[in-house]
């Protein structure tokens, strides 16, 4: 699966958008086949712009855009471990995601995946850590674990949850709001600290960051040469603004209304050589696709929506 995944994102063409059997994307394409895609007049949904990156984030200023982030997540932040609530979502892909985080990270580090903590020895850094709902299954695994995050609440609300399993309340929580970035401002902070991890993990960040370029360069500082990063995010695809926004915030309530942009997406290409230039090379790709019938996610070789890239930094 990997080698058909490098081979498909090597030749850096835009992805054909394949025939999907999901029941819920065919019933959404019906629908919104006959009619215009109108939304609620207080949120309405970013429209895709024909073939090619929109403008729209472009012409806002840096800060701004950061602020309406932050808000976003700010206003359901108490919901972090309300596995019903707004990451209801982020609850059901997690098991998906340390998945593929153990199975990669495993064989480059050359560790025995079936161990009950695979990760002993390995310092990771959880970047955009939210309520820790990945920072604390990572500390489990072993890892010696820096969870960092734009918003001083959800760093509160990581640290008393985490207090609530003597395993967990050794992970370093830490937050920074300084800076018109404040996305950035946490990874940069601990850039200027010259602090450096084996393995950099950012999943569900970067769409919702000002400059993707200048995040992934702050990524790079952190990993150590040969060190592992690791970024998922959704494509900017056509099937994504069906599913992930109209389905996902209009149709089925699964995230608050606006929580995504479409115009803000990476494609997988462009994902690849954002990071290339930052001096880390993808090595894995993979798409996480969800079961309607199961209520699960799995791994995929379909990147069309939801995608998760591994990687390596150059050595020094």
């Amino acid at each position: 699966m990997a080698s058909k995944l490098l081979m498909r994102v090597g030749s850096i063409r835009v992805p054909k958008i394949a025939p999907n059997p999901n029941p819920l994307l065919n019933a959404t394409r019906r629908l919104f086949a006959h009619q215009p895609i109108s939304a609620p007049p207080h949120s309405p949904p970013s429209s895709p712009p024909d073939n090619g990156r929109s403008t729209h984030i472009k012409s806002q200023p840096t800060s701004s855009l950061k602020e309406l982030e932050l808000a976003k997540f700010s206003a359901i932040a108490d919901s972090w471990w309300d596995s019903e609530g707004p990451f209801k979502p982020l609850h059901v892909m997690n098991p998906t995601r340390l998945a593929f985080l153990r199975s990669t990270l495993c064989r480059h580090f050359r560790k025995d995946p079936h161990m009950a903590r695979p990760f002993e020895g390995l310092k990771i850094v959880d970047v955009g850590c939210g309520g820790g709902i990945l920072s604390e299954p990572l500390a489990r695994m072993g890892a010696t674990v820096t969870g960092i995050d734009a918003l001083e609440k959800n760093i509160n609300i990581a640290h008393l949850h985490a207090d609530l399993d003597p395993v967990t309340p050794t992970i370093d929580y830490c937050c920074t709001t300084a800076g018109t970035c404040k996305f950035c401002s946490c990874v940069e902070s601990l850039v200027k600290e010259q602090r450096m991890f084996d393995a950099v993990i950012a999943l569900e960040v970067i769409e919702h960051v000002a400059d993707p370029a200048e995040f992934c360069k702050s990524l790079s500082a952190l990993t150590h040469p040969g060190g592992a990063t690791v970024v998922s995010t959704i494509n900017r695809s056509m099937r994504s603004y069906a599913t992930a926004i109209v389905a996902a915030e209009y149709l089925l309530h699964w995230l608050p209304k606006g929580t995504h942009q479409w115009s803000s997406f990476l494609t997988p290409e462009e994902l690849v050589l954002i990071l290339q230039r930052a001096s880390i090379n993808v090595k894995e790709m993979a798409g996480f696709v969800y079961n309607p019938l199961t209520g699960r996610w799995s791994l995929s070789d379909d990147i069309s929506v939801n995608f998760i890239a591994f990687g390596t930094k150059s050595g020094e």
